[in-house]
């Protein structure tokens, strides 16, 4: 497939949208939190024990209730997690991300409808799946009834 003159102008008006976003309040709040989590030694440290942790409760998984250390991964992974989400950096970063996940889902929902009402845009947000009149639910070949 060649690029037409009409391709490569709808290309530019995205690299155009991209840079607003970049550039916006909320572009910019998320890249102040992620370079305070990057340069967060205690947060980097909590992160980085909660992976390893994760992989050992994964290989627990594997034999349930039967894997001797089943119990004391479980609680020991929990409790992890829940530092993990209370920690101030961290809880800041994932706010942030959401908000601009929020803005770029919006966006994504305006596009695809601007287009044809039929269009189903995955946004993995349940508030935007239902606002269509299907819930996403064709795009799976099922028999949603939309019109």
């Amino acid at each position: 497939m060649f690029a037409t003159m009409e391709t490569i102008h709808l290309l530019e008006q995205a690299d155009e949208l991209s840079a607003m976003i970049i550039h916006s309040e909320i572009g910019d709040d998320y890249r102040t939190k992620l370079k305070e989590l990057e340069e967060d030694k205690e947060a980097q440290a909590l992160i980085s024990e909660f992976v390893k942790m994760k992989e050992r409760y994964e290989e627990v998984q594997r034999f349930g209730k039967y894997h001797p250390d089943f119990k004391l991964v479980t609680k020991e992974i929990r409790r992890l997690k829940r530092e993990v989400d209370l920690h101030g950096t961290i809880w800041a970063f994932k706010q942030a991300e959401k908000e601009l996940q929020n803005v770029l889902d919006e966006i994504s929902v305006e596009i695809g409808s601007a287009v044809s009402a039929q269009i189903k845009v995955p946004t993995g947000n349940p508030f935007f799946d239902t606002m269509s009149s299907c819930g996403g639910g064709c795009g799976a070949g099922g028999s949603c009834g939309c019109s």
